[in-house]
């Protein structure tokens, strides 16, 4: 009998533990890039919990579950841009990317 550390409770570790680091990364960060950065492994941790209960549970039939996922990446991928497009934006203005410091929405 083979022992596969593939299986669903390994996968659904992995995930929280990359959910876990991009939290970390969102909480403790300052940097608008990281925060990004840690918004996009986020995204990727729920990705994979996903496909991980369909492939194993058969949540949803057939493919469907992977063009969830496609549709999340995509959302991300948008989100990535405008987020890249914003940062390029206010480093231009302020010469700064610490998001403590940034004030641009007070009125």
């Amino acid at each position: 009998m083979e022992t596969t550390f593939f299986n669903l409770t390994n996968c659904l570790i992995l995930s929280f533990i990359l959910f876990g680091i991009g939290c970390f990364g969102v909480i403790a960060r300052r940097n608008i890039l990281i925060i990004l950065m840690s918004i996009e492994i986020m995204l990727n941790a729920v990705n994979l919990s996903f496909l991980s209960f369909n492939y194993f549970l058969h949540f949803i039939g057939g493919e469907k579950a992977h063009y969830f996922v496609l549709l999340i990446i995509a959302v991300a991928a948008a989100e990535a841009a405008v987020g890249l497009a914003l940062l390029v934006t206010i480093y231009r203005n302020k010469k700064n990317t610490d998001s403590n410091s940034l004030e641009i929405m007070k009125g």
